[in-house]
């Protein structure tokens, strides 16, 4: 059995030979390839990750132009990968290769994607609030209850992978698009190293452009299948907001003689309308352009595959 290891690289020159060394000596018997993206780094890691290519033929490099985000990398990377299982962890040592045989197992359980959990973290507290707040957000709103969405260090299936479309920051909603489709996730803890060289690429404004793709990963897992429930949801509550107060301002002025023209409460009620309406539309118009795009409706039908990884 083929196991792939994707690993984005950005700015980590001293740490690539020791995970390399890491992963080999915790690989077991089993045949890997190592899928190093080079993510735009400025420093030596891809001089480095040529080198190693040199001695070890089953590492691949790809090298971006500049940086495109983890996103873009893993994307590139599973689109790469050979293995039945594929891994992905981070390239600068905080997760440890010693709990490879750990993901491996809890896979052979029938899993398709074991998310990590770094259940005592060696991150600096304003890294680690964010992180608590993220996920228990995340966890609301996708019901899918994970102690850890940010680990990067996770194993799936090969068929999850290769079904996956990611962007922008929605590799942290990974888990999510994939319970989304069918698939069964789980977690499990696994230790989490303090940072020996280098430093961290992640600041506060990651968690802001995350909000949106929350919002983006919501619609997709939820809403693709009829985009009418949700905008249609939203329109008929506007319409029906202003219908009554057209209704209440047209019996003061049928029972009181109440003049309307000044009154700003008539303009809010048609405003509510007209956006009513304009929603629907929008809904209906969605309904459209996705049975025009994808007229096999098998594809919006979640397909259980079994893949034997002859573990």
């Amino acid at each position: 059995m083929l196991i792939s290891f994707v690993i984005p690289v950005l700015n980590e020159e001293d740490s690539l030979a020791i995970l390399v060394s890491e992963i080999i000596a915790n690989i077991g018997d089993y045949e890997y390839e190592l899928i190093f993206i080079d993510d735009g780094s400025r420093d030596k890691s891809y001089h480095i990750m040529e080198s190693l290519a040199r001695q070890n033929e089953r590492i691949k490099i790809i090298k971006f132009r500049k940086n495109f985000g983890k996103s873009a990398a893993l994307q590139v990377g599973f689109e790469q990968a050979n293995g039945s299982i594929v891994f992905t962890m981070d390239a600068d040592l905080q997760d440890n290769p010693c709990e490879i045989p750990k993901f491996v197992a809890k896979l052979e359980e029938g899993y398709d994607l074991v998310s990590g959990w770094k259940q005592k973290r060696h991150d600096p507290w304003h890294k680690v609030l964010p992180s608590k707040l993220f996920n228990y957000v995340t966890t609301k709103v996708f019901r899918l209850k994970l102690k850890d969405y940010n680990c990067g260090f996770k194993a799936y299936r090969k068929d999850v992978v290769k079904e996956l479309n990611i962007y922008g920051e929605m590799h942290r909603y990974i888990p999510a698009l994939a319970n989304a489709l069918g698939y069964r996730i789980s977690e499990i803890p696994v230790q989490h190293r303090a940072r020996q060289y280098g430093k961290s690429k992640y600041g506060i404004e990651r968690y802001l452009r995350g909000f949106f793709d929350l919002l983006t990963v919501k619609m997709v897992t939820q809403y693709i299948k009829s985009p009418l429930y949700l905008f249609g949801r939203i329109g008929l509550i506007s319409t029906f907001l202003g219908t009554l107060i057209t209704v209440y301002l047209t019996v003061l002025k049928l029972a009181f003689g109440m003049p309307l023209s000044n009154r700003p409460l008539l303009f809010l009620g048609i405003l509510l309308i007209l956006t009513g309406l304009q929603f629907i539309s929008m809904g209906l118009i969605s309904e459209l352009v996705i049975n025009r795009t994808i007229p096999n409706k098998h594809n919006l039908i979640s397909i259980e595959k079994t893949t034997n990884l002859d573990l």
